[in-house]
């Protein structure tokens, strides 16, 4: 350690500390408790909550068009701007659905054609709704996540927790990071780290699949929703312990079988970065760990180039992840809403739910498939049921079921982790299969 002079250290431990704070510090407010980041975030819809759907309607307008501007131009005219390249420089599936997502926008802030369409339980929903948040959430999830990737807090911890990483989930120890980030602050915040960590040649394909889709979890605070829309807000401490249990099951078994078992364990475009988080001999893991993050962090030396890279991240998930929520969240949530198809799909389910001896299994076999549109509508159906335990159960899964379209789902289309719509929807599936008897276990002791 002798080689590493006093501002090494503070270089690491300030910056590192401030990301702690930002994203992973509970701390109590009026609503219950939350993270700083979420409290900035709210503080900014509040501020401009009048505006916000005009602004998010204009952000999903101008990249479809700039989009479209990229595609007929040509890749290499924008060879000087990297960045500018691999956001506007898509496949023809994406630059489709960013103009859908374009024309969407337009219908539902305007109120043109359909209901289907601009309705509050559609395009309403996700324009002044959910796009609010990830507008405000986005903001400062993105200018802020330097603190937390750049400064040497990965190094330390991905050489502390591998050796429970590694075997358990077969992930490397940094990954801890990305998982108590979404744990503790927001899912949306796990998918935006685990993809810039991916884009950075940290993570393999597989591995940026297997985080992406198992720890971005959902957030303490909307479990607390989900519980009390379904009338059992008394009962938050065993849902909550039920759900980490069902969760842990999932993430054990999630990257041993298909799709995840399948993906290559190649960097991006052969990108691999160089972090060996096995430890030398006659070194302890703290003291090893701790010298890396003092290495890591020594190559942060430009205020500029902090505050370029974290605008980028704001860009980056604004242009490319919005319109991705607006046009394949508008389908799913269309379909949910004015069509049975969920209800018919979830007939199957039936005998399942009567094995494992659960009420009203027809009431609460609709809403399993639901979740696949948004995590929020199982609960909303749920809230009918009669049986508290029917209740409780379909809260549960609609929280381990992760994959939802409205939000994270179209989040990990639109990012850069090697995901497609059918992975997501066969995790979807298995998710399901693997965490309702556990959810089942839980709720017939409980009850």
């Amino acid at each position: 350690m002798g080689q590493f002079k006093v501002s090494d250290h503070v270089r690491f431990i300030v910056p590192s500390c401030i990301g702690i704070f930002l994203f992973m510090l509970p701390i109590k407010t009026a609503e219950g408790f939350t993270i700083p980041i979420a409290v900035l975030a709210n503080w900014v819809q509040k501020k401009l909550a009048n505006q916000l759907s005009l602004i998010m309607m204009l952000i999903i307008v101008l990249t479809g068009i700039l989009t479209l501007i990229a595609t007929f131009v040509g890749r290499d005219k924008f060879a000087k701007t990297p960045f500018f390249q691999n956001l506007l420089c898509v496949s023809k599936f994406w630059v489709v659905a960013r103009v859908l997502a374009a024309i969407f926008a337009i219908m539902v802030h305007f109120h043109l054609g359909t209901a289907v369409i601009y309705g509050e339980d559609t395009g309403g929903m996700l324009l002044d709704d959910l796009l609010h948040t990830l507008f405000s959430v986005f903001l400062f999830a993105g200018l802020f996540l330097p603190l937390l990737t750049n400064f040497g807090l990965l190094e330390l911890f991905g050489t502390l927790m591998t050796k429970i990483m590694r075997p358990l989930f077969k992930l490397p120890g940094r990954s801890s990071i990305d998982a108590l980030a979404s744990w503790i602050g927001d899912g949306t915040i796990g998918v935006l780290l685990t993809s810039k960590q991916y884009e950075d040649g940290f993570y393999t394909k597989r591995e940026a699949a297997i985080i992406g889709t198992t720890f971005s979890v959902v957030s303490i605070t909307f479990t607390l929703v989900v519980i009390q829309q379904v009338g059992l807000g008394d009962m938050f401490v065993p849902f909550y312990l039920t759900v980490i249990a069902a969760g842990v099951v999932a993430a054990l078994i999630m990257p041993r079988i298909p799709p995840l078992s399948r993906k290559d364990d190649t960097f991006i475009a052969d990108k691999a970065t160089e972090d060996n988080e096995s430890i030398p001999q006659g070194r302890n893991s703290l003291s090893y760990g701790y010298e890396k993050a003092l290495l890591r962090s020594r190559k942060e030396t430009s205020v500029y180039r902090f505050f370029k890279e974290g605008l980028q991240n704001v860009l980056d998930m604004w242009m490319g992840v919005a319109p991705v929520v607006m046009a394949l969240g508008l389908v799913a949530l269309a379909i949910a809403t004015y069509t049975p198809v969920f209800q018919w799909l979830g007939v199957p389910f039936i005998p399942v739910f009567e094995l494992l001896q659960i009420p009203q299994a027809a009431e609460a076999s609709q809403t399993v498939l639901i979740g696949f549109a948004d995590m929020f509508l199982p609960s909303v159906l749920g809230a009918s049921i009669d049986s508290e335990m029917t209740r409780f159960v379909v809260a549960a899964l609609s929280v381990t079921q992760l994959i939802y379209m409205s939000e994270v789902g179209g989040l990990l289309l639109g990012s850069k982790i090697p995901v497609s719509f059918k992975d997501l929807f066969i995790i979807f599936i298995e998710r399901t299969i693997i965490t309702l008897p556990v959810i089942a276990i839980a709720a017939h002791i409980l009850f």
